[in-house]
């Protein structure tokens, strides 16, 4: 479980969350800047193509020290990539109003997770991130802008 505990830092929040269908329709809805709740950290969520791409802005740990690396990737030859501007989403597809079929990066593991991304509201997501089915860990994410 201990690897459940790290996949928070960049997993966030997904779920059965009550979607209007008109809400649930706009796909663009969860483009933006968000705050999540491990490490205080925000992801800049942008379109990519057909598609979604998000990377990571700022944490706790990249206050403290923006040259920080991705020294936990289990790839050794991107040790050296910095995280500031990381990107950690990437691979979804709209299906019903729901972003599904992607895949979420964790710094903390080197891991990467299959996610799955729900708008919940205005101004609220919910990622889920799955290490296999029913290992997963939802965490609801809000806009920052």
């Amino acid at each position: 479980m201990h690897v459940m505990k790290h996949l928070a830092l960049a997993l966030v929040a997904a779920g059965a969350a009550a979607l209007t269908p008109a809400y649930a329709a706009e796909g663009d809805s969860v483009v933006g800047t968000w705050r999540t709740p491990a490490k205080n950290g925000s992801v800049e969520i942008a379109r990519c193509g057909a598609s979604l791409c998000g990377k990571l802005l700022s944490s706790e740990h990249l206050r403290t020290n923006p040259d920080l690396r991705d020294v936990a990737n289990k790839d050794t030859t991107k040790r050296d990539r910095r995280l500031k501007g990381l990107q950690i989403l990437g691979g979804f597809t709209l299906e019903k109003g729901v972003w599904t079929g992607g895949s979420i990066y964790n710094p903390e593991d080197g891991g990467t997770y299959k996610a799955t991304i729900t708008p919940a509201g205005a101004d609220t997501l919910k990622l889920k991130g799955c290490i296999v089915w029913p290992l997963c860990k939802t965490q609801t994410w809000t806009r920052i802008k």
